[in-house]
């Protein structure tokens, strides 16, 4: 575990994590300064760039941390002994809740991605495609064995549902008429009509 700079026993890396999505989420991220972060984090610059090298690879962080969460789930549920149809409306509602549960994140990371260098750009456009192939896998599984229909293509189906999932940080808030797991349900059951036969 890496050492903390006071008593509350929170790893440097964390702490930082937890400034920079404050503030990215406040202020965005182009207005947040290095100095901004290591002063809300209680450490200093050169512990930033001795975690994490720049602000971009914090940046990049936040997201990679809940994709990192959603593919391990992701993978439970397509590896489960289960009928696809439970094991996709599963990964469907999952996705959902996990967004919610990290909005802030998901928020900062669709406002901000386009200021990611080119290199960290094509890495995570390369982790959510292994994330978006394995959904489809389902998918295209379920149509293989006659349980979906085939008459919309998986791609389509997977750009719909995740059109959805990354719109919520525009309009889902906590203390609104549905809980996360209702939100979940109703996209995972859209998903699944979608592809009745």
């Amino acid at each position: 575990m890496p050492r903390t700079t006071d008593g509350d026993g929170t790893p440097v890396p964390r702490r930082l994590l937890a400034a920079a999505t404050r503030l990215f989420a406040e202020r965005g991220y182009d207005r947040t300064s290095v100095q901004e972060i290591v002063e809300a984090a209680g450490v200093t610059k050169g512990a930033l760039y001795h975690y994490f090298g720049s602000k971009d690879d914090l940046l990049h962080e936040v997201y990679a941390r809940v994709l990192r969460v959603q593919q391990e789930r992701l993978d439970s549920f397509a590896d489960a002994d289960a009928p696809v149809e439970e094991r996709l409306r599963g990964a469907a509602a999952d996705v959902v809740v996990t967004t919610i549960d990290n909005l802030d994140d998901a928020s900062i990371f669709f406002r901000s991605m386009h200021h990611l260098s080119p290199e960290k750009n094509k890495q995570v456009r390369a982790e959510r495609r292994r994330y978006h192939e394995r959904f489809r896998a389902l998918i295209e599984e379920g149509q293989e064995a006659g349980v979906f229909s085939k008459k919309t293509p998986a791609d389509l189906v997977v750009d719909y549902h995740f059109g959805s999932v990354h719109h919520l940080s525009t309009w889902y808030r906590p203390d609104g008429p549905l809980t996360q797991q209702e939100v979940a349900d109703h996209l995972a059951d859209l998903l699944l009509r979608a592809l009745r036969p």
